[in-house]
């Protein structure tokens, strides 16, 4: 039996910025509740509050059954860390502290053999085994089989930066949901996963009976599995009952319902107001209306004191003015082309103002295809070739940018791109940028990295936009506010995507199939398996 409860949580930002105030909400047993919000909102924050890596300003979390946690970037560990090291560290924290003892013990026993350190070896062996920790490596080797195709002993000393992304996500993933933990954190455990990888999770989480609390942007996981919506946003959290399929529904009447309030708060407010102001002027030539005058007095104060409604929070106007330009009739041309060790030789042609969305399974090549076209180094034969007036903008799916980093926003808009700083600032506002103009980049969330790269690839002037997983970190109105401004954008679109809901708006699918092949379908495909091979 798992459950999370959270009791009037309050946050603020090492900087001194409130970010969280009297949060409460509670995720029952069994619930699968998902947590939404704009970028930088705090969900991330809110989720490691929850976990215990942070510790709050007021309020309390209590949760049972055990908790196990995917953090936003699980493979982010030192440099050297193995599949051992990765399973190890979502590991409940007995096995954790045991398995550290152990290798101690381990690295003294290289050093000397003498009586006391073979002793602390023997007792190090068999507090991991009393925690768990042999009974886990037996979990863990169904995980790497499931994830990897590969027995534990086979992977565990690979290193975590030779799987993909997704490979990453996958084991983390079979780890906590195998596991013995009740409660299960997951911060977008949907990024970098394909499209089967996704329906996997899906049915995983509709079949777990573990009490699930998540962040995600994706649209189509959020209405296939989430049974509660808990939406942070301006500082608090409010939650939906029923499905992602209400949501916006129920988000629009909440707002409406709040706005009426607050209106007729301020119009009782300025009722009691001229009462007192009235009864104040009567009682200077009226003794008779001095009680009346202090009653009202008393009254307009315990009003204020009991404060007003909560104010609807404001919608997000994030306007993406994607401007593009004319190019030739021709925007992509490849002859033969293939991707070293990834791929066997295909045609192409992109025809200017086409939307092309690249589909396939990771590690298939449609990253290195796209940083092909983008003109960067890659290792291929035949030919790739951009056509006239065609000037390619890259937006790069790990925003993994060392040229931005120690860099503000505004910084960069006004150096990459010539802008004054009232410029600069306009051009950050129109993203909803300029809360976080001042911080580094490395600091800023996933989201506002992504929306301040789509807002470079605007300043740049790119007639072809190349977008892998542009989607992944964006909160669900820049999500929309993307493809609205892929609308109305004057140029080529292509774009790698495993984003169900964003994928189908768009003209052509450029499948990157599981053998090698590279071939056009009508509409989108997911899962190989599911449909004839092309001849």
């Amino acid at each position: 039996m798992g459950h999370v409860e959270v009791s009037h949580l309050g946050y603020v930002l090492p900087d001194g910025r409130p970010l969280l105030d009297d949060v409460s909400f509670r995720v029952g047993d069994g619930v699968k509740a998902a947590l939404v919000g704009p970028n930088g909102a705090g969900k991330t924050t809110l989720l490691r509050l929850v976990a215990g890596d942070l510790k709050p300003l007021a309020g309390s979390v209590v949760s049972s059954g055990g908790v196990g946690v995917m953090r936003q970037f699980v493979g982010n560990l030192r440099d050297g860390r193995t599949v051992h090291d990765l399973l190890l560290s979502v590991a409940p924290d007995r096995v954790r502290e045991a398995a550290a003892a152990l290798e101690r013990a381990e690295l003294a026993m290289m050093e000397a053999e003498d009586e006391r350190t073979q002793l602390r070896y023997a007792q190090a062996i068999t507090d991991y085994t009393d925690a768990g920790g042999y009974d886990i490596e037996v979990l863990w080797d169904a995980c790497t089989v499931a994830a990897l195709g590969v027995p534990y002993d086979g992977v565990k000393y690979r290193e975590v930066n030779t799987l993909s992304g997704g490979e990453q996500k996958r084991l983390v993933l079979e780890a906590l949901l195998r596991g013995p933990d009740e409660t299960l954190l997951l911060d977008e455990p949907d990024n970098y996963l394909d499209v089967p990888g996704k329906e996997w999770l899906e049915e995983q989480l509709r079949a777990t009976p573990k009490t699930v609390l998540l962040v995600s942007h994706d649209r189509q996981l959020l209405a296939n599995a989430a049974d509660r919506i808990v939406t942070v946003e301006s500082g608090n959290v409010w939650i939906h009952g029923g499905g992602f399929a209400t949501y916006a529904e129920a988000r629009r009447e909440r707002n409406e319902r709040l706005d009426e309030l607050r209106r007729r708060w301020d119009e009782e407010h300025a009722k009691l107001k001229r009462l007192v102001n009235m009864l104040k002027q009567k009682a200077t030539y009226n003794d008779g209306m001095a009680p009346a005058y202090h009653a009202a007095q008393t009254r307009l104060r315990r009003f204020e004191e009991a404060g007003p409604p909560e104010v609807a929070p404001k919608d997000q106007n994030i306007k993406m003015r994607l401007r593009g330009g004319r190019t030739g009739k021709r925007a992509v041309i490849c002859e033969g082309l293939e991707l070293s060790g990834l791929m066997k030789p295909f045609d192409l042609e992109v025809w200017y103002g086409e939307r092309v969305a690249v589909l396939g399974s990771n590690g298939s090549g449609k990253s290195h295809f796209l940083r092909l076209l983008a003109g960067e180094p890659v290792a291929h034969e035949g030919v790739a070739r951009l056509g006239a007036r065609v000037v390619p903008g890259l937006f790069a799916q790990t925003h993994t940018r060392p040229d931005l980093h120690g860099r503000t926003p505004v910084e960069i808009v006004m150096t990459e791109h010539a802008r004054l700083k009232n410029e600069a600032m306009k051009a950050l506002a129109r993203y909803e940028l300029t809360g976080p103009a001042e911080q580094r980049f490395e600091t800023l969330s996933g989201g506002q990295q992504a929306r301040l790269q789509i807002l470079l690839l605007e300043l740049s002037g790119a007639t072809l936009l190349l977008l892998d997983e542009p989607t992944d970190n964006l909160d669900l109105a820049s999500a929309e506010a993307l493809q609205e401004g892929l609308d109305a954008y004057d140029g080529t679109v292509v774009s790698v995507t495993h984003d169900r809901w964003f994928a189908a708006d768009f003209d052509r699918y450029l499948v990157f199939g599981s053998d090698g092949r590279v071939y056009e379908s009508p509409h989108p495909v997911w899962d190989e398996r599911r449909v004839a091979r092309p001849r």
